[in-house]
This record gives C-alpha cells, structure tokens and sequence, in this order.
C-alpha cells in the first residue's frame, strides 16, 4: 500500500520572473501531486506538496532543477503532516 507525504518546501536562487511558480505547478499535476506554490517577498519561492510518497519525492526532486530558466541555490525541506486538504495544485500569492 502506498503511504501519502506532505512537504513544505523553500527555493532559493534565481526563481521568481523564470516561470518557476506555472512549472511548478506543471511538474506536480504531471506527477499527481496536490498542493500549491507562491513568491515569497524575498524572493524565495514557497511550495507545499501532498499526494503519494514517491510523487512527492520526485517532486522535490525536481525543484533541484526548476524552470529552464532557473538557477536554484538551495532546496530547504520541511516534512509535514498529511492532511489531504487539497483538490488539485494552485499558483497562490
């Protein structure tokens, strides 16, 4: 049986004006994960991911990566609680 996963993530480096928050967004609904994305004010960008434990491992995964544009310096994970509020995965400001 597959255990489900919740994780809060901050993105540091260049990530906010490179399409970091709409790929995002790409990349979780590709792998079925839930959850949401904003800028943060200085100029980190925030995600929390919910959905299967493997899913959200790939996802913060790929945070490494980000946006073609992108040039991440630091991924900071934070594991959470599941709690399967989410229907799907939203930009947020």
């Amino acid at each position: 049986m597959e255990t489900n996963a919740r994780a809060r993530v901050i993105i540091s480096g260049r990530v906010q004006g490179v399409f970091f928050r709409a790929e995002t967004q790409r990349a979780a609904r590709d792998l079925g994960v839930r959850g949401w994305v904003r800028n943060r004010p200085d100029g980190t960008v925030e995600a929390v991911f919910e959905g299967a434990s493997q899913a959200v491992d790939q996802a913060l995964q790929w945070c490494w990566q980000g946006s073609p544009m992108a040039n991440v310096s630091d991924v900071k994970i934070e594991r959470e609680t599941f709690t399967g509020e989410f229907e799907g995965f939203a930009i947020t400001h």
